[in-house]
């Protein structure tokens, strides 16, 4: 009986010591989860971060969640064309000095965005075209990153070059116009004016797998056979109420060719699906060793340029959403999700007639009609005596082969131009109408127009007609 009794005894000592241990290591393995988005992705290595302005550092909430919660900030204007050369060889880097030094005194990094694009142009190089133009590009990229060499993380260098639909042609603008090589020159010029810095292509509408980012895979595949400094790709992932499936096969598919992805400037239209698509979105990169950041673009719903659809990870009083637990849990979890198994291999690329995914929706305030036809929604980047705007035009229940969209400039302002539709009149009631490559909108799906505009004000919500 001693012996029974003793060998009792050891069990349920043994036991005691199994559970013991079990609950210290869950203990301790909840103590240690970070409790801020940066912290935590900076445990895989990663950073999580944010678009602001300088004249935002002081206004609070902003201020507090900005600098409790990330690691990682972006310029969301103030790093661009129109902001740091407002005049020709006249640069103003005020703005950007002062996003540095915030970042730098918090242990922050800084993303450039973004050295070269079609839209927020200063006036003066709207007006150039051919060498002159591209000798201006040149100059800006190496004052500009001459200028923050060695203190920006990563930049995007290039930004929007493709056009939407499924030709996966480059976007027609004037930069495109000086020959098609530009993009290879603005990347090998921003080499030698930061070399340490990464260098990223950036786009929209490319999260799944479809003719607009398979043209991207492309140019990044042709650029790094050739030795063109190029080091990552961004995705912007401006997405609507669903997740493409091929998403995280698209970013495996871009670190198989030796490159980073970034996640540039997610926002996710809110809605019973936002968390859990916020979630995916995580996990996804992380599945992805070469995944190495996710920036939202924005830090509250009143600062997004969605205007209404509050699609970030805080309400306009701070306050964190449902959407801020899942990325929060989903980058303490870490982990390599399996995936989906429908979505095709990550080195198979569609033709060139495979339409984009239906992965970018309008604002939840202008929802598309009922029973066909197309909707319109405007968001505005202002400046004293000027602004550029961005039109997004989303096909109702079914597809629509052409449309106009008619909206009122603002008493006093006039437009100068515009790029992705032909227009009619400069003032008053201004008609935009689409051009050849984007007429055809799948159901659901979107394309954009922009155009820029002297004077101030702000745009009623625009009408579109479907034909």
């Amino acid at each position: 009986m001693k012996t029974v009794r003793s060998v009792r005894t050891m069990v349920a000592f043994a036991a005691t010591i199994v559970l013991s241990t079990a609950m210290a290591v869950a203990v301790a393995n909840s103590a240690s989860a970070a409790s801020t988005l940066g912290a935590a992705a900076a445990e895989s290595g990663r950073y999580f971060g944010a678009a602001t302005n300088s004249f935002m550092l002081n206004r609070q909430p902003h201020a507090t969640v900005l600098n409790r919660e990330f690691n990682s900030i972006v310029a969301e204007n103030e790093m661009k064309w129109y902001h740091t050369e407002p005049n020709q060889n006249q640069f103003n880097f005020t703005a950007g000095d002062q996003l540095i030094a915030h970042a730098r005194a918090r242990g922050m990094t800084v993303r450039g965005h973004t050295l070269v694009w079609h839209s927020q142009q200063p006036q003066w190089a709207r007006n150039m075209s051919g060498t002159a133009l591209r000798n201006a590009m040149i100059n800006h990229i190496n004052r500009v990153a001459g200028h923050w060499r060695g203190q920006i993380h990563s930049w995007d260098v290039v930004n929007e070059a493709f056009a939407d639909g499924g030709s996966g042609a480059r976007r027609d603008s004037n930069l495109q116009r000086t020959g098609n090589d530009w993009i290879e020159v603005a990347f090998r010029t921003a080499r030698a004016a930061d070399p340490n810095a990464k260098l990223c292509y950036n786009d929209y509408n490319t999260d799944g797998i479809n003719a607009k980012s398979t043209a991207i895979y492309n140019m990044v595949r042709d650029f790094k056979s050739r030795g063109v400094p190029i080091d990552c790709v961004g995705l912007q992932s401006h997405l609507g109420t669903s997740l493409d499936p091929t998403y995280q096969q698209n970013i495996q598919r871009f670190a198989d060719l030796g490159v980073d992805v970034q996640i540039t400037e997610l926002d996710i239209l809110q809605g019973s699906n936002q968390a859990n698509m916020y979630g995916q979105v995580t996990r996804a990169c992380l599945a992805v060793a070469r995944c190495t950041g996710i920036t939202v673009w924005g830090v509250l719903d009143p600062d997004s340029w969605r205007t209404g659809a509050n699609p970030l990870l805080f309400d306009g009083n701070g306050n964190k959403k449902p959407a801020y637990d899942a990325v929060l849990n989903a980058l303490n979890a870490g982990g390599n999700p399996t995936p989906p198994t429908s979505a095709p291999p990550a080195t198979t690329a569609p033709p060139a007639t495979t339409a984009p995914p239906a992965t970018t929706a309008p604002p939840a305030t202008t929802p598309p009609p009922p029973g066909g036809g197309c909707s319109a929604t405007v968001s505005m980047n202002s400046w004293n005596g000027g602004f550029v705007a961005t039109v997004r035009v989303t096909a109702g229940p079914a597809s629509i082969n052409g449309w106009r969209v008619r909206l009122t400039v603002p008493s006093g302002a006039s437009v100068t131009n515009a790029w992705n539709a032909d227009r009619s009149g400069n003032t008053g009631a201004v008609d935009f109408t689409n051009v050849s490559y984007n007429g055809q909108v799948g159901a659901g799906q979107s394309t954009e127009f922009g155009f820029q505009a002297s004077g101030n004000g702000s745009i009623p919500t625009p009408g579109c007609t479907a034909s």
